[in-house]
């Protein structure tokens, strides 16, 4: 490969993601880039006019390649998503057209547990409430901080059964808490009892743990039958998508003290979440960051280069999305 930048391979940058922000510089210095963003035309208008010969794309998990945008790039023949989640790019439309897709497939998995454990024990032992309620000069004043509760014990139960499914049910299993759980296979490699169905599940658990992509079968799943079925006492923990969860039915319920609280990553509109969660000590709510950490970005910078790399010299993507 050559020093001049016209002998760079091209690639277009959709949504730029944060591993893009943060390695900007390094990734300029391999790859052409390509940065609709920064222009005032039309993103169809800079596609067709600057984007028509390009290869490759790499966008984030929360900007939607549809077919109509991937109409305007008929040259593409690969797609590179930091996310570990798919439904934000249409793949049928992609196999059709004969565009590869790589994406960050388990690497993110320990990252996203660590948080979701985080998320339940904040909520538990009201961790931020207490931190606010310090900082906010309360203490001098009202001694007596709520209770909160023991995490050890609990009847945790895993919508979503996969890669970081498991890696939070490793963590729960060394507090002490008895897992379950709902997948859309049957895992017979656990020893966890297997619900049929989330309701059922809720109807046995004191926490539920989001895990599960967001298909059509699984938007909304978590309604207010599922919320009074695991009741009053009953903590969710969101680490998925936010559209898992009817949010609107989340804000009611919490508010009624139909379930007892929250920990949410990711929101139904994202970065808007529901206001009348930010006044709940029972709610804590982290801006989808799940998989964003020094080291994780680092990994990341790495695989993405290496897929590109990969493409544009005819060799094996390192994490491709295998076709169904």
């Amino acid at each position: 490969m050559g020093s001049g930048a016209e002998q760079l391979p091209e690639i277009i940058v959709l949504g730029p993601p944060a591993v893009f922000e943060i390695y900007d510089e390094q990734f300029s210095s391999r790859f052409r880039i390509l940065r609709p963003w920064e222009s005032e035309e039309p993103l169809p208008h800079f596609l067709a006019s600057r984007a028509h010969t390009t290869l490759a794309a790499l966008c984030s998990g929360g900007y939607p390649l549809s077919a109509a945008v991937l109409a305007n790039l008929p040259s593409l023949r690969l797609v590179v998503t930091t996310s570990a989640g798919l439904d934000h790019i249409d793949l049928t439309e992609c196999r059709r057209r004969g565009i590869a897709v790589a994406y960050a497939g388990n690497f993110f998995s320990a990252d996203v547990a660590d948080l979701a454990v985080g998320l339940l024990v904040d909520v538990l032992r009201k961790m931020t409430a207490g931190n606010r309620f310090v900082k906010n000069g309360l203490w001098p004043h009202k001694p007596h901080f709520p209770l909160g509760f023991k995490l050890g014990g609990k009847r945790v139960g895993i919508v979503g059964l996969g890669s970081i499914g498991l890696e939070v049910a490793k963590r729960l299993e060394a507090f002490g808490c008895a897992i379950s759980y709902h997948s859309r296979k049957e895992k017979p490699f656990v020893s966890y009892t297997s619900y049929p169905d989330i309701h059922e599940l809720a109807s046995n658990c004191d926490v539920l743990v989001l895990c599960c992509s967001l298909t059509e079968q699984t938007h909304q799943m978590v309604n207010r039958e599922v919320m009074l079925a695991l009741g009053k006492d009953g903590v969710i923990v969101n680490i998925s998508r936010g559209a898992v969860i009817d949010e609107k039915e989340l804000v009611s319920c919490l508010l009624q003290g139909e379930i007892a609280g929250a920990g949410l990553d990711v929101f139904e509109h994202e970065p808007r979440p529901s206001p009348e969660l930010y006044q709940l000590d029972n709610v804590v709510l982290s801006p989808h960051t799940a998989v964003l950490t020094e080291e994780s970005m680092e990994g990341l910078y790495q695989l993405i280069c290496g897929n590109l790399d990969a493409f544009f010299t005819d060799k094996p993507l390192l994490s491709q999305v295998p076709d169904e």
